[in-house]
């Protein structure tokens, strides 16, 4: 798992990752912005009416009402990226990270804005009668570049795996355990035959699920967040100065986060942005081509709607809940993941000033004096008797650390190889930072409901990632339709359900990594589909406002 682990952060180097992507996501959201005026703010009245059902006709083709079209859409951004992937993003970039995502909202409003619209422009009717959209869609039929439109297919069928499927379950499986004790693969196995009837049924159940689910699962975390929230309230204004102090400087050394540079800062938090509320990845225009209406700009605009609420409502509630209880930078109990651990060569305190510089500048790439161990522990009675080397355990130097086997003390000698303990046996476990959805789990006890806000975050979490699951399923066998026809969806669907299954119980670390690669897999084709079709889109727009009568 370590050495795939490795593989894919190789990869996300080169997508995620790299320098030039979150310029490639914002430049795009930005470019959209000014080149259509602003359509997140001046159209903003307009795509509430619409999704209202205000400007609806009879006989209009489609599979849903723009209602049930948006609740799709956002039940496959409202998920793990609200409650664990905000966590992660403060966790690897600390407050600056979420003004980051705030910026990749914004713009991103644009930017669905205009994926969603070209893809319900140019979707087909298929031979079961339903309508299938998507961003393939217009690359084979917009721009005439059915390779792009396959390329964009396929990582669609990839990330609905990378994505919506594997993360989703991952966090539900950790959230429940933590909270009620359940195994990992009992609760991965009765939500796989749950996800198994609903998405047999299609669009049409999916929409009715889907369209119940989001709703309830806003109002409950709601109000969890504000009752942590209004129980810290002295620490609100404070958070949000946080949020804007470190925002063009990188997030500074506190408690025991080490720190984390502009550039990390910006890139976290626009790659956890992206994968909170998808905008320019082109998911969420699958579901819109569902909708009801012959009006493509109309559901464009009921996509504004998805970013303002996935990230500037939700986001922004999980990461004051976070940042306001103070939970990000405090070190607790937990088991250490092999992917999350490494042993440096050395030893360093994050309570000494010359130490944490050093700590933060191996974690942040610069250059350092720090370098991986090599060597071997002595353990009796699961503590290390000698030393020679820090152990640092997700970017946090570890303390109070006991190694054990079935529960009981380790004692003997273990071996470390270039920072990495070669003994998978062994369980390690300590006091260090922790991040996705065990931050903000522990966030949510610091309120009003005490303990019994865990609960909150595990329901909310079971809600928001099972109907993400639910959503994910949809898009990938719409790539599938288009990619080999109807006869291969339920194939895909059965590769689905067992997916989700294996991933309930599997290394989060490695999950999210999977996730990371697999969101730009789909991004980077789209971005450039929707920017060679710029004028088209803008050319779209005037028409719809040319032909609008509100009493039409």
């Amino acid at each position: 798992m370590e050495s795939i682990n490795n593989f894919l952060l190789m990869l996300d180097g080169f997508l995620g990752s790299a320098a030039y992507f979150p310029f490639l996501l914002l430049g795009t959201g930005l470019f959209f912005t000014i080149y259509l005026g602003f359509p997140q703010v001046r159209y903003f009245k307009h795509a509430w009416h619409v999704v209202t059902g205000k400007y609806a006709k009879d006989g209009d083709q489609g599979d849903t009402t723009h209602f049930q079209a948006l609740a799709t859409a956002l039940s496959g951004t409202v998920g793990t990226g609200n409650i664990g992937g905000v966590a992660f993003a403060l966790f690897l970039g600390g407050p600056a990270a979420l003004f980051w995502m705030w910026a990749t909202a914004f713009f991103g409003m644009t930017t669905k804005f205009v994926e969603v619209t070209l893809s319900h422009k140019y979707r087909d009717k298929v031979e079961d009668g339903t309508m299938a959209g998507g961003p393939m869609y217009y690359m084979d039929k917009g721009l005439n570049m059915k390779w792009l439109a396959v390329i964009f297919a396929v990582a669609t069928i990839i990330s609905s795996f990378g994505t919506g499927n594997m993360p989703q379950v991952n966090n539900i499986a950790v959230g429940m355990q933590d909270s009620f004790g359940i195994e990992p693969m009992l609760t991965g196995g009765i939500l796989s035959i749950i996800l198994a009837l609903v998405i047999l049924g299609g669009i049409t159940r999916i929409a009715k699920v889907t369209s119940t689910i989001v709703p309830a699962m806003s109002i409950i975390y709601i109000i969890g967040a504000l009752a942590v929230i209004f129980y810290n309230i002295e620490n609100l204004v404070p958070s949000f100065i946080s949020v804007f102090e470190y925002a063009f400087t990188g997030s500074a050394a506190a408690g025991g986060f080490l720190g984390a540079s502009f550039a990390y800062a910006f890139n976290r938090g626009v790659n956890r942005g992206l994968f909170s509320n998808e905008a320019g990845q082109g998911s969420a225009p699958i579901a819109h081509a569902s909708a009801k209406t012959d009006q493509p700009v109309a559901e464009g605009m009921v996509s504004i709607l998805e970013p303002f609420i996935d990230t500037i409502i939700i986001c922004t509630l999980t990461g004051m809940v976070i940042l306001s209880s103070g939970v990000w930078n405090q070190k607790f109990d937990n088991e250490f993941q092999r992917a999350d651990m490494t042993y440096l060569k050395g030893e360093f305190s994050d309570q000494v000033a010359g130490d944490r510089q050093e700590l933060f500048n191996f974690l942040n790439a610069e250059e350092t004096k720090v370098g991986a161990y090599t060597g071997s522990l002595v353990v009796t009675e699961g503590t290390v008797q000698n030393g020679g080397f820090t152990l640092l355990n997700a970017r946090s130097v570890a303390e109070e650390v006991v190694y054990s086997v079935d529960e009981q003390p380790f004692n003997g000698e273990l071996s470390v190889v270039d920072g990495k303990l070669t003994n998978d046996t062994v369980t390690v476990s300590g006091k260090s930072l922790v991040h996705s959805a065990r931050l903000t789990t522990i966030a949510f006890k610091q309120g009003y409901f005490g303990e019994y806000g865990q609960y909150i975050v595990s329901i909310g979490l079971l809600l928001f990632a099972f109907s993400t699951a639910i959503a994910w399923s949809y898009y990938g066998d719409r790539a599938v339709t288009y990619l080999f026809g109807n006869k291969w969806v339920k194939t895909y669907r059965v590769f689905y359900v067992a997916g989700f299954f294996w991933a309930s119980f599997a290394d989060t670390t490695l999950v999210w990594t999977m996730a990371a690669v697999a969101i730009v897999l789909m991004t980077i084709p789209n971005l450039i589909g929707i920017l060679m079709l710029a004028k088209e889109m803008k050319a779209t727009v005037k028409e719809y406002w040319r032909d609008f009568n509100p009493h039409d």
